[in-house]
């Protein structure tokens, strides 16, 4: 089996939160969802699991991070164009998103950040390597 990455959410309104990150691209697995979570495709090796604060609750003993008030990650997404960049937080924003800094333009890397309802902060970036200034 190939190595995988499953990032897990808490949220407050999992419907919203579904619609949410549909809008950004990703895809449902129905086959690991149910009423207290969703698992959202953005690759083969990629997957979100976004989960009622009872349910992610019940996988810590600890308290759960207030996301819109602190951060408690930085989650990154690479895409293959700038033009891919922008139509994902047009997206994003549409269905009620936040992006809460201006787009960054590094040359080689393009980056805009957009908050979800709960405050998880995503970067949506595109990189060409080619434009990686020379050391």
């Amino acid at each position: 089996m190939p190595k995988q990455i499953f990032i897990n959410l808490a949220v407050n309104d999992l419907q919203w939160s579904y619609d949410f990150y549909t809008a950004l691209g990703f895809s449902n697995n129905p086959q690991f969802s149910d009423e207290t979570g969703k698992c959202m495709i953005w690759s083969n090796h990629i997957f979100l699991m976004l989960l009622s604060y009872e349910k992610f609750a019940s996988f810590t003993s600890k308290p759960i991070a207030d996301t819109k008030s602190a951060v408690a990650g930085l989650f990154s997404l690479s895409v293959d164009s700038v033009d891919e960049v922008t139509t994902i937080m047009t997206k994003g924003l549409q269905a009620g998103g936040v992006e809460p800094n201006e787009p960054r333009d590094y040359g080689f890397m393009h980056q805009r950040t957009i908050e979800d309802a709960d405050g998880h902060t995503w970067e949506i970036f595109y990189m060409d390597m080619s434009k990686f200034p020379a050391t």
